[in-house]
């Protein structure tokens, strides 16, 4: 019944297939950016710093989209992200075809496709995304746009549930290779299903763009000035370079160290979307009438408590399955509460005027510098001989820096200010699961005519 929510809204009906689009996105990259794949690369004998580079990519090549920002104006929004959206589903082939004819002893150059393919998949999706989420929010008319996204946000967000369950099953049920090899066709077919339904959206009319020459100028004053920004930003930093390492290395430990069957891997993994959902829930009701401090300190309180567990379970190791579920959901509710906090935090802080800058700054520097951390711990957490393997000593000090790292964010949180209160979100949607809809507030699309607004 979920693909016949759009219909049954009559005033979303003509930008169904925006929404359509979200559904079989995150069929798409719920494949290629999150455990399956850092599952894959353990099976092709990656070791943790190939691992760590894979995972780290989406991230890193975040501020690529900043940069594409500057082809807006010549190409238009529907070329550029067709551009960049069309070309990443070919780069698929490639863990595709390693599915397909890797059975046994995968051969070392297998990894090295691999990390090149993941680059390139990330490279071209950086581009496309420099342009789609301004250009539904200026398709789709103000009146709308917040039943649109809350639509957004439950399509992707079920589709991901579906994708995590597709994968646990075919773990459970098919021979390694083959589970992969329907993994990445399902991801395929969602990057295929998703450019048509791009194609079928009109464009709009090309934008104005914040000029690169103004942005290298005021973004040395923006991070280090003193005063609320630079403060939160660095906070922001912090959070993101404890807890972005936590996923990709939980996943590959439990595969090649502790022996855990992917597809329990894969349930844990649906637990932790569990967590994400119930951390939003419950501060959806507070977050107006308690401000966002609070659940900043619930955030890293739960980053210690799960990095504690994870100390936990290494030392008595017979009892590591059975936390697993709860660390998994904790670390959900840590993420989920983060990333809605800090988009209610960042609207307070900011002007309304004086935004676009500042918010994509911000999610340009925490993705990069986040991303940056998988590939140190990879190198880190290497362990020795033929066989891919952790570091157990090195594991569990990557948990007691995080133990640190969550200390040091409560001591900073405290000292944040902020007064309770309602305000608009920057941009209605979910960053936590889309991180490219930073640098939309860098583009301003020209507002539809009233007679164009009143014949959508």
């Amino acid at each position: 019944m979920l693909p016949l929510l759009p219909q049954r809204d009559p005033a979303l009906r003509p930008y169904r297939k925006g929404l359509y689009f979200a559904f079989f996105n995150a069929m798409n990259w719920q494949v290629a950016t999150a455990t399956p794949t850092v599952l894959f690369m353990a099976y092709l004998g990656a070791d943790s710093f190939q691992t760590g580079l894979v995972y780290g990519w989406p991230l890193l090549l975040t501020p690529v989209q900043v940069l594409a920002t500057a082809l807006l104006p010549r190409l238009g929004f529907k070329r550029l992200t067709m551009a960049g959206w069309g070309a990443r589903s070919w780069f698929l082939l490639v863990p595709l075809g390693l599915a397909l004819t890797v059975v046994s002893n995968p051969p070392a150059w297998s990894v090295t496709a691999m990390v090149a393919a993941m680059f390139c998949y990330s490279l071209s999706r950086s581009v496309g995304a420099a342009a789609i989420t301004t250009w539904l929010q200026g398709l789709v008319p103000e009146a709308v746009r917040g039943r649109y996204w809350s639509t957004d946000q439950i399509m992707g967000g079920a589709a991901s549930i579906a994708t995590l369950l597709l994968c646990a099953a075919t773990f459970t049920w098919l021979p390694p290779s083959a589970a992969y090899a329907v993994q990445y066709t399902f991801s395929i077919a969602g990057a295929w299903l998703a450019v048509r339904c791009l194609r079928s959206l009109p464009d709009i009319p090309r934008p104005s763009v914040m000029s690169l020459g103004k942005i290298w100028a005021d973004t040395p004053r923006l991070m280090f000035r003193s005063g609320e920004f630079s403060a939160y930003l660095w906070l922001a930093v912090l959070f993101y370079v404890v807890t972005t390492s936590i996923v990709p290395f939980s996943a590959y430990f439990l595969k090649v160290e502790a022996g855990i069957a992917p597809s329990l891997i894969m349930g844990c993994t649906i637990v932790q979307y569990l967590g994400v959902i119930a951390g939003n829930w419950f501060m959806r009701s507070r977050l107006d009438r308690t401000g966002a401090k609070p659940f900043f300190r619930a955030a890293f309180v739960l980053c210690g408590m799960v990095a504690a567990g994870w100390l936990a379970g290494l030392h008595w190791r017979p009892a590591l399955p059975f936390l697993l579920p709860a660390l998994y959901f904790l670390l959900g509710a840590t993420l989920g509460m983060f990333g809605s906090a800090n988009v209610s935090y960042l609207a307070k802080i900011l002007p309304a005027a004086d935004r676009a800058l500042p918010v994509s700054l911000h999610g340009a520097l925490t993705f990069f510098l986040g991303g940056l951390a998988p590939m140190v711990w990879g190198l880190v957490l290497k362990g020795g001989g033929p066989v891919p393997s952790v570091n157990v000593t090195a594991f569990q000090a990557f948990f007691v820096f995080i133990v640190v790292g969550a200390g040091l964010l409560v001591l900073l949180g405290n000292r944040l200010k902020e007064t309770p209160g309602h305000v608009d979100p920057i941009l209605a949607g979910d960053w936590l699961f889309r991180p490219f809809r930073i640098v939309a507030s860098l583009v301003r699309p020209p507002e539809p005519a009233a007679d164009e607004r009143s014949e959508r």
